[in-house]
């Protein structure tokens, strides 16, 4: 199948002076496979009027349309709730750190090849060196700054995703500030997850997994690796004050509204029980069944990694996510740092028969626009914003074809 848009006139995209990457606020797409909520519309025609979907239904026999989609699939665009990619977009290999704004812009790319249209990159309010590139308050304001000016007006609506570290008391107190700062910037809920990386507990239950990270991107030995680790733990045990004043702090600003919380890697239902009693909204890639089972209890969103489900596994030894969503524990996927994961790993599960397609869809669509609480994206329904994407399915790996970005502003939420 070719995956070249035509336009009524049989002409190549672009279609009376626009482009995918650029297209009016009314327009018509036909031709095209529709992924709903809930089922696939085949020979679908999508009516967009102001940048909103008007109407989703069967392309009547006769009528025109001014991009002919040839049968590929028509998807929301998708949502990534949690990306770290521009860390990596901004420090390629060591010691060749990039322009932020550039970092940003050459990511960006990336993002719209893989059908992202919103995304929350990571900005982490700690101080921390174990990790690849240095993590430091420094770092977060100046991605929340480069994210700012690029906000809704490039090719992907740019967001945060605040990561606190809970033992981190220069991360907490940047954060306050970051708050303070931001005010009511009238885009939506302002997203908040709040983590604990010390190895034993958490994302590194086996503290071995986090040793063998260290060896392989430090070029430690591994009785270097351990000697490190267990002074780690020796500080971080020494905070704990700090994580108890951070969770207070988080669980006032979440049962007020002013944030909308995410809790990083818990490992057990109490934990769960905990997130819940502070007003927490999400499980963030919970490392344990039964953590996710908990958060689906309290009716919980659940997110877990695309690149746990393309591999099959975590790289950890925690929770698959196959099997989480095999179980129905996951209503949402994020890319992490891998965003042409997304698609990857939705039509991936459809293949394999773990998920229907509108469902595995809605994984990175409907389901990743819930977490962050935005009402306004992710469905192919009359009203939402026009993000809208065009995919071959392929086997084994689907293809982007084009995006077709709102032009209207975004939603509060």
């Amino acid at each position: 199948m070719s995956t070249q848009l035509v336009s009524r006139e049989g002409a190549e995209a672009p279609v009376q002076g626009w482009t995918p990457a650029a297209p009016p606020a009314d327009y018509v797409l036909g031709h095209v496979r529709a992924v709903l909520p809930d089922r696939v519309l085949d020979d679908a025609l999508v009516a967009v009027r102001d940048g909103r979907i008007a109407a989703v239904e069967p392309h009547p026999a006769g009528v025109e349309a001014d991009v002919d989609g040839q049968g590929l699939l028509c998807l929301p665009g998708l949502v990534d709730v949690h990306s770290d990619g521009l860390e990596k977009e901004l420090l390629p290999r060591p010691g060749a750190e990039l322009p932020l704004e550039f970092a940003l812009l050459s990511f960006e790319g990336k993002l719209r090849a893989a059908g992202v249209t919103t995304a929350f990159h990571g900005a982490a309010f700690e101080e921390s060196g174990g990790r690849g590139m240095r993590r430091t308050l420094e770092n977060a304001r100046r991605i929340c700054a480069a994210v700012a000016g690029r906000g809704d007006d490039g090719l992907v609506d740019h967001r945060i995703l605040h990561r606190l570290d809970i033992r981190c008391p220069e991360g907490l107190a940047g954060l306050r500030q970051r708050l303070a700062e931001l005010g009511d910037d009238g885009r939506g809920p302002v997203l908040v997850s709040h983590e604990d990386h010390t190895p034993g507990q958490g994302q590194y239950t086996d503290r071995t997994y986090y040793e063998r990270y260290l060896v392989g991107t430090r070029g430690v030995t591994e009785d270097e690796a351990r000697a490190y680790v267990d002074q780690l733990i020796v500080d971080r045990d020494g905070r704990l004050g700090v994580r108890e004043e951070a969770l207070d702090w988080l669980g006032e600003q979440a049962r007020t509204g002013r944030i909308r919380l995410l809790g990083h890697d818990p490992g057990s239902p109490r934990e769960i029980e905990e997130l819940c009693e502070r007003g927490g909204a999400v499980a963030e890639f919970p490392t344990t069944t039964a953590a996710a089972k908990a958060a689906r209890e309290h009716g919980m969103p659940v997110v877990m990694g695309a690149p746990n489900v393309l591999r099959g596994h975590s790289h950890n030894g925690n929770a698959s996510g196959r099997e989480l969503v095999a179980r129905g524990l996951v209503t949402a996927l994020a890319s992490d740092y891998l965003p042409s994961g997304l698609l990857g790993a939705a039509l991936l599960l459809a293949q394999e028969g773990l998920a229907p397609l509108p469902e595995a869809v809605g994984l990175v669509t409907g389901g990743a626009a819930d977490v962050a609480g935005l009402r306004d994206r992710g469905r192919l329904e009359p009203g939402l914003r026009a993000d809208l994407v065009l995919a071959e399915p392929g086997r084994p790996w689907p293809v982007v074809a084009a995006v077709l970005r709102a032009a209207c502003g975004g939603d509060a939420g």
